[in-house]
């Protein structure tokens, strides 16, 4: 009785936690697709690329996630206090189901890390593209651009070349200030001074920041696969314990 009980509270835990990350990632997926102010909007400026602006939809995927989170954190605590069958059952077999899709998708990145290479290939020569063809010209855009080189402190999709012969280039011969970064204290930035700052571009930025967060990342993702295998177990000791009871 005391294990049966000590099992209960686990279970609850583990899927009050699951129950408050389906929360939290259903309300960033409802923010993202609010706000359309964010980084994502640049790709809705991408010519040639509407295979890409199809990432525009990653809210309503973190939207999906999180209601399936929402219903598992429901389904194993009420099934845990209630001590149900189905509702057990039920919560281990859709728990597997992301498990295994969870591996899959490891599988499949790993196996089609070359197809996601050229992927990136297109997005880069469409950006580049983009950004030659509006940005100075486009409010919208030069306006993401402009804030997203702000904030990582980045210059351009690779480097400052990529706004040369762009509409605000040609007004003045001049990038945009982030490009000088600390090299000028004035808004005149040209290619000398921008070639001497050699600010590092927004891709490289995003990369980076993947990079220096890597151990974190991978640590989150073991620690998920953990509280799945774990929670799939309790869930498994629970349903037999309550067949006995019964």
């Amino acid at each position: 009785m005391c294990c049966s009980g000590f099992l209960k509270i686990m279970m609850f835990i583990f899927n009050g936690g699951i129950f408050l990350a389906g929360a939290v990632i259903l309300g960033v997926g409802i923010w993202v697709q609010v706000d359309r102010n964010s980084f994502l909007d640049i790709l809705d400026e991408v010519e040639d690329a509407s295979s890409l602006s199809q990432l525009v939809n990653v809210s309503y995927l973190l939207i999906a996630v999180g209601a399936v989170l929402l219903v598992i954190g429901f389904l194993g605590c009420c099934g845990a206090i209630r001590e149900s069958k189905c509702m057990l059952l039920t919560f281990f077999s859709i728990v597997l189901i992301i498990f295994l899709i969870e591996v899959a998708g490891a599988i499949v990145l790993f196996v089609f890390k070359d197809v996601a290479g050229e992927l990136l290939q297109e997005l880069e020569k469409n950006v580049q593209k983009t950004i030659k063809n509006k940005y100075g010209d486009q409010n919208k855009l030069t306006s993401v651009w402009d804030n997203t080189m702000e904030e990582l402190k980045c210059c351009g999709y690779r480097n400052y070349t990529d706004f040369t012969d762009s509409p605000f280039y040609n007004k003045g011969k001049l990038y945009p200030t982030p490009c000088c970064n600390s090299t000028t204290s004035d808004n005149e930035c040209n290619a000398d001074r921008a070639g001497k700052a050699d600010v590092d571009g927004c891709f490289d930025k995003l990369l980076q920041l993947i990079e220096d967060n890597a151990l974190v990342i991978a640590g989150v993702a073991m620690g998920i696969a953990a509280l799945e295998i774990a929670a799939m177990v309790v869930s498994m000791v629970l349903y037999c314990k309550a067949g006995k009871d019964r």
